[in-house]
């Protein structure tokens, strides 16, 4: 294809280029770092015939090509290790990272890929590795500011989403038709919202990673509880028919209680948001304390008690109830006020005051379902605001489940005429043990029923199995009941103890990462007038675009038919759009050179049959390497002739004479194809920001080899953290951690790191498909003072001096192969041999000066060579320090 449009144009290919650039090419391709001399020396003495093939499967098969493309996707996943907005706070994704990171090294297919991170969570019986997938879409920006809405900057986030995945899978701009239809591509408003509809239907929950000694123990638990629970039938003489009288005796024991339906609520700085069922939900920033005030007018003259539901929901931490910490919560005081709604009317005249009659609620008795032990329920109404109260705090297998409390009043409330209630539920005091323990969502209802008042053993869920017949009830209904009848009935008490202590020992897993997960009541979604969440306007039903093809007739409006749609081979759209961000990789620049847009406004590809012919290829492959030995091997290892293999366009790229051509531009191309889009000349331009970091230590030999885990802290200069509104301790990592590849670097969206983000690297606001290259004297700046690289130089020095010989001519040979893969030539080995000597000159004059060049850390230096002062060891720095300056070591030639 590239040939013949170079015929055409009356151009022919360039020669080849050498084999050590081949392999340096390849090597920062595939894998983001340069190839070892030795590497590079057993390609260049490889006589074989596949001696090409064979040094790209090398790095296909190393851990370091995970890594590199990893980067490519977390561009488009706009990934960061922090929330954004004002507050910017820390968060845990990178099990995510990790999870892409082993994808692509172990050559899973594209179509898995995309429905793994689209819709993990909706596979029959998902794994934790699918639940951690769904990170994807969790990777937008989320507003914790004190006094937010919380519903808009979750429709914000969704419209983020929309975005994302317009722009990664589609190469659309998708996003222009929120406030309006399209302006210049066949999309409608309309369309928009029907597609915004498959990311609306989603909890977005913090789920636990437990290691693999954390899940077996887990695992072992859960069989012991299990075990626990069949026994009780054998060893408790007419249990079944205790059980079932149990069940009967309650049936009718949840009383009759209304739910409140507030006109108006209060929290500072909290945000609380009214769900369907009028339960309210917490959101933004969470202080230490706060009081949370809802004002409700009824007709009821007889009120007699009020009920406090704390409530799980997915979006709490583990499950909630409570908002924070493990779930668990604290409420000090509940206190209800009562005006007549007669008496709140206008001042008279004059008057700038009401003058209403407002009685405070008396309270006789407080009864909860559970609690901790000093924390009991009375706390609620003692009088004390600030102090005690009611806590709920178990070990694992009843901290996150939901509780009640009713408190009964010592006379009926209400006012003929009607009443307006102030019902305030007053946190924890700042100084309580209990960190950030408030109610995460919770319900208040009223009832006007004839005292005593008493608690509903179970919870509406439990509710629901109950009224399922006995005979009907799965294994884990029926056991959701036996629990809760264990902590209800006293004569039960023995083994409600037993069964807690089984779950003392749940081991807590060290990581945690955002996931998503289906909503149990789908939301309804509408167009939005102008865009404005606040002007909502017809209801719509999830769909695709109809200048797109459809999805089968009949799929469900979820997130994995969009996935299953995404990748099928009825829509040839992104085969077309991730083909072409693959070939923009190696050549700079896609054969679509907008890869965020295929719109009508997008210039056409430089060369469309390829086009084609690639996407084709990616979702049915038939190409097959030149012998039968290289077939299976490539078959065996890495799934490359299975459709949809990323590593199939790859290969094809590397081993192509296009990609392997020399990068070295003639006049006659300079003059009629200066950007090289006709592909007559090999790639040639600056590599990524994480590359370039890469390099330098990988030369100085202290890149770690480390693959996956927390993100670390890099020394990072001073000052730059009191950028931030709300800074975080940077204390930088230690060990092989202070060496880690840049990807791994803890990305903070409101400073971002300003060594990568000096050579372009995105900010992570939004998805990013393409990558700006700018040349700018900061960059230039950044190579020689950034504190990695000047330890890079420090450190390439000292390699030099241990390991490249005794004269300085070959320790310079050394140097320059580390850094180059090449070999000087006689004036760039006189340039450098001239530097060392005006370096060991200047450091001889100022000793102070070669002593702080030559160590980053003076408490623990190296040995140095015998015979070797630190003056010699700064000059060699020096010489270092001017190699990985050179534009030929930031270049991809």
């Amino acid at each position: 294809f590239v040939f013949a449009q170079l015929k055409k144009k009356g151009l022919r290919p360039s020669p080849e280029a050498n084999r050590i650039t081949l392999a340096r090419r390849a090597s920062l391709d595939l894998t983001g770092l340069p190839p070892s001399p030795e590497e590079v020396d057993a390609f260049v003495n490889d006589t074989s015939s596949d001696a090409w093939e064979k040094y790209v499967d090398r790095l296909f098969a190393s851990p370091r090509y995970g890594e590199k493309w990893a980067r490519w996707w977390l561009d488009a996943a706009r990934y960061a290790d922090s929330n954004g907005f004002e507050k910017d706070r820390t968060r845990s994704i990178w099990p995510w990272r990790d999870w892409v990171i082993n994808a692509f090294n172990t050559g899973m297919s594209f179509d898995r890929f995309t429905v793994e991170q689209l819709a993990g969570d909706l596979l029959p019986h998902p794994t934790i590795d699918q639940r951690i997938a769904t990170g994807f879409l969790r990777n937008s920006m989320v507003n914790m500011e004190g006094g937010i809405e919380p519903e808009k900057f979750r429709v914000e986030a969704i419209i983020d989403r929309v975005d994302c995945v317009g722009r990664t899978w589609l190469g659309l701009t998708i996003s222009c038709a929120q406030c309006h239809s399209h302006k210049f591509d066949p999309i409608s408003q309309t369309e928009y919202y029907r597609f915004y509809s498959f990311l609306n239907q989603d909890d977005e929950p913090k789920i636990d990673v437990p290691n693999a000694t954390q899940q077996a123990k887990r695992d072992t638990i859960i069989q012991s509880a299990a075990e626990f629970e069949q026994k009780l039938t054998s060893e408790i003489p007419d249990f079944e028919s205790k059980l079932a009288t149990w069940e009967t005796s309650i049936q009718n024991a949840q009383g009759d209680w209304q739910p409140i339906d507030p006109r108006e609520w209060h929290s500072t700085p909290m945000k609380f948001e009214k769900l369907e069922d009028l339960s309210f939900l917490g959101g933004g920033d969470i202080f230490n304390n706060g009081v949370f005030r809802f004002w409700a007018d009824t007709q009821l003259t007889n009120i007699t008690g009020f009920r406090l539901e704390a409530l799980t929901h997915p979006n709490l931490p583990f499950n909630g109830p409570g908002i924070d910490g493990n779930g668990q919560f604290q409420v000090c005081e509940f206190t209800v006020e009562a005006t007549p709604l007669s008496e709140l009317k206008a001042p008279e005249a004059g008057s700038t005051t009401f003058r209403a009659t407002t009685n405070t609620v008396v309270f006789n008795h407080a009864e909860a379902d559970a609690w901790s032990p000093g924390w009991e329920p009375a706390g609620l109404i003692d009088g004390n605001s600030t102090n005690g109260g009611w806590a709920v705090d178990f070990t694992y297998g009843r901290r996150n489940t939901e509780h009640r409390a009713v408190m009964e009043a010592t006379q009926p409330v209400g006012f003929a005429g009607g009443t307006r209630l102030l019902i305030s539920i007053h946190s924890k005091p700042k100084d309580s043990k209990l960190s950030n323990y408030h109610l995460g969502r919770f319900r208040l209802s009223l009832t006007t029923q004839n005292g005593p008042l008493h608690i509903d053993p179970l919870t509406p869920g439990q509710r629901k199995i109950l009224d399922i017949p006995r005979t009907q009830r799965t294994v884990g209904q029926q056991r959701e009941l036996v629990r809760a009848y264990l902590f209800s009935d006293p004569s039960m008490s023995a083994q409600a103890q037993k069964w807690d202590e089984l779950w003392k020992d749940w081991p807590k897993a060290e990581n945690t990462t955002l996931a998503l997960t289906e909503r149990f009541a789908p939301r309804h979604t509408r167009l939005f007038k102008r865009g404005d969440w606040t002007r909502p306007m017809e209801e719509v039903h999830a769909g695709i675009p109809a200048v797109l093809p459809q999805p089968p007739a009949g799929a469900p409006e979820s997130r994995l038919t969009l996935a299953h749609w995404l990748v099928s081979t009825n829509n040839p759209l992104t085969a077309r759009v991730i083909a072409n961000r693959v070939w923009q990789v190696f050549f700079g620049q896609g054969l679509v050179t907008t890869p965020e847009d295929f719109g009508t406004r997008a210039d056409a590809p430089s060369h469309p049959e390829l086009l084609d012919w690639f996407a084709q290829e990616f979702m049915r492959p038939t190409w097959k390497p030149k012998s039968s030995s290289r077939t299976a091997t490539v078959a065996a290892n890495s799934h490359e002739m299975e459709p949809w293999s990323i590593r199939h366009l790859q290969r094809l790229i590397v081993t192509s004479a296009t990609y392997k051509q020399s990068s070295v531009i003639s006049p006659e191309l300079l003059e009629k194809d200066p950007y090289n889009h006709l592909l007559a000349r090999g790639p040639r331009f600056r590599v990524d920001a994480e590359t370039i970091q890469d390099i330098a230590l990988k030369t100085a030999g202290l890149l770690s080899t480390k693959v996956g885990g927390p993100s670390v802290f890099p020394p990072l200069p001073d000052g730059v953290m009191q950028l931030a509104y709300n800074q975080i301790a940077w204390n930088v990592s230690e060990g092989d951690d202070r060496y880690r590849r840049a990807m791994y670097t803890f990305w903070k969206r409101s400073v971002p790191y300003p060594a990568l983000t000096t050579f372009d690297a995105p900010t992570a606001e939004q998805s990013c498909v393409r990558r700006v290259r700018s040349n700018t004297p900061l960059q230039a700046l950044i190579t020689l003072n950034e504190p990695t690289m000047i330890n890079a130089a420090r450190w390439l020095g000292y390699r030099t001096l241990t390991q490249g010989g005794l004269s300085d001519t070959n320790r310079i040979n050394f140097a320059f192969r580390q850094v180059l893969n090449r070999r000087p030539d006689a004036q760039e080995s006189a340039a450098l041999l001239r530097l060392l000597g005006t370096a060991q000159s200047e450091f001889k004059d100022k000793p102070k000066d070669a002593a702080n060049f030559a160590w980053t850390d003076p408490k623990n230096p190296a040995p140095l060579p015998e015979g070797t002062d630190t003056t010699t060891l700064a000059a060699w720095a020096a010489v270092s320090r001017a190699l990985l300056n050179l534009d030929e070591t930031v270049t991809k030639e």
